[in-house]
């Protein structure tokens, strides 16, 4: 009893340990990426944190798999280093009887991978992809950072302004490049201009004291007026946002609703990740075994390449369901059951070379050897 409060204390905080330097990781490389979107303009700035906090739910479920398969690995491959395995084997126990702390500690993990999974991470995904949606159809004045040439929503046309007022009401120094359907490119720029909008809910950019060239590239009949006042559309009314319909985007419920490919594929891979969880916690059990007189890298390294392999054929196997190459009744199990068999394995080979551990079988080499002294010092 008093070894299992041990085991838990242990688990617990080589997991929390583990789970921060991973989180770590994956805050850091995420947060480079969508600041370099923010910075291209891809994303609005004041969306960094909530894009963020929805990218670190998605990837919440495989960093709790990893953080207990990793943990229990560690704490496995110290007792052994720590010749701690010796005694209890030596003790009459057997390696089976980890399984029961392992569990309770991991069943936690198993259940918020699987609220994670089937709950939380759709709902991040949609909350995402409704931030995005929402700048992409902001009018294209909006996603213009002064002084930096910016793309139009609608790839054909390129704004520049050196200033932007706080309310994106009124700029100045303005540079529009416009190419029309017929190839003609027509370049305004006025000294300062202001946002009108329409009874209809169109949005236009009136600008003031400016010219206008309009003409086909590399001929020579460019026309050239100066203006007073000259209207360009910069957005028609705002669209509303609509719902993602990808699968990653979809609740649960939904997904079980329409069972096309894609769905069933997604369906397969939420249900897969607690599954995953669960084994590969007991996977470490036996995989933790090392030599006390090698290092635990070698085991490591295994450790995670089996991961890898696991993660891999579950998402082979879930493409092939989205393509409808095989069902969804059929590709579910098969990767898991292999796992399973692989952990009953392992057991089976380690609780056969612990034998030698059982107590009977120390009694009966030291009588051995008491009985060879004997002999020699007679």
């Amino acid at each position: 009893m008093i070894f299992q409060r041990a085991l838990q204390r242990e688990l617990v905080s080589t997991a929390g340990a583990v789970f921060t330097a991973l989180f770590t990781i994956v805050i850091t490389v995420t947060l480079v990426k969508i600041l370099g979107r923010a910075a291209g303009g891809k994303v609005a700035s004041a969306d960094v944190l909530a894009l963020l906090g929805f990218t670190a739910l998605n990837f919440l479920p495989t960093l709790l798999i990893l953080t207990g398969f990793i943990a229990v690995l560690m704490v496995v491959t110290r007792s052994y280093q720590d010749s701690e395995m010796v005694v209890w084997f030596a003790s009459g126990l057997s390696l089976t009887q980890w399984i029961g702390p392992v569990l309770r500690f991991g069943l936690p993990l198993v259940l918020l991978t699987m609220a994670l999974s089937f709950w939380v991470t759709p709902w991040a995904n949609q909350q995402s992809s409704l931030f995005q949606q929402r700048f992409e159809k902001r009018e294209d004045l909006a996603r213009v950072t002064p002084g930096k040439f910016q793309e139009s929503s609608g790839s054909n046309r390129i704004f520049f302004v050196e200033g932007l007022s706080t309310d994106v009401t009124r700029v100045k120094n303005i540079f529009v490049n416009t190419v029309s359907e017929d190839g003609r490119t027509s370049v305004v720029v006025a000294r300062e201009g202001e946002i009108e909008t329409d009874a209809k809910g169109n949005k236009f950019l009136l600008m003031h004291q400016g010219r206008r060239y309009e003409g086909l590239p590399n001929h020579a009949d460019f026309q050239m007026m100066e203006f007073e006042r000259y209207s360009v559309l910069i957005a028609s009314k705002m669209q509303d946002l609509t719902d993602d319909t990808s699968a990653k985007s979809l609740t649960t419920g939904a997904l079980l609703a329409d069972m096309k490919p894609a769905n069933r594929g997604e369906l397969m891979w939420r249900l897969a990740l607690p599954l995953m969880c669960m084994l590969l916690l007991l996977l470490a059990i036996p995989l933790g075994f090392v030599n006390p007189r090698a290092g635990r890298s070698t085991g490591l390294i295994i450790a995670l390449l089996l991961y890898s392999t696991y993660s891999s054929m579950v998402s082979v196997f879930q493409a092939a369901v989205a393509q409808n190459r095989i069902s969804l009744l059929h590709a579910w199990w098969p990767v898991h059951l292999a796992v399973a068999l692989l952990t009953l394995g392992l057991f089976a080979w380690r609780l056969n070379v612990n034998s030698r551990y059982h107590p009977l079988v120390l009694m009966s080499s030291l009588k051995r050897g008491w009985h060879a002294g004997k002999g020699r010092a007679q």
